[in-house]
């Protein structure tokens, strides 16, 4: 029996940075799937069933704060998909937003893509737990 590729989902409006964390993340064996707005990013959801969703907040078409608030409204799958919000709004009304909304962590940028990788890895170690 194989097992099946982790996916990771990278939603953000900047493409600089997407393609770099694709890049990177890919580096380490993930499968990774991009989006380049909100609603590209709910769309992927749905259709990719990503294991892990790194989510920035200010993007077009439907920001992150949205995505997060659908995906916990109504999950797509039943299986917990942790989500890591990677955005500028480092102020702690957003951070406690985020929290509220069940986003799993929460790093700001400027940050560095180690730091994004130890957050997934994280996130990972977590699944199991999470979906038992």
């Amino acid at each position: 029996m194989s097992i099946s590729p982790i996916k990771i989902l990278i939603a953000d409006d900047e493409e600089m940075i997407r393609e770099i964390m694709a890049k990177r993340i890919a580096s380490q064996n993930y499968t990774v799937i991009t989006a380049s707005d909100g609603q590209e990013a709910w769309e992927k959801i749905t259709s990719q069933d990503p294991d892990v969703i790194v989510l920035d907040l200010n993007m077009p078409k439907m920001d992150g704060w949205s995505v997060l608030s659908h995906l916990r409204n109504n999950p797509p799958t039943k299986r917990w998909q942790p989500v890591i919000i990677v955005s500028a709004q480092a102020d702690f009304e957003n951070f406690k937003k985020g929290l509220r909304l069940e986003a799993d962590h929460y790093l700001t940028k400027p940050c560095r893509i180690e730091d994004v990788l130890q957050a997934i890895r994280l996130m990972l170690s977590l699944v199991p737990q999470r979906n038992t």
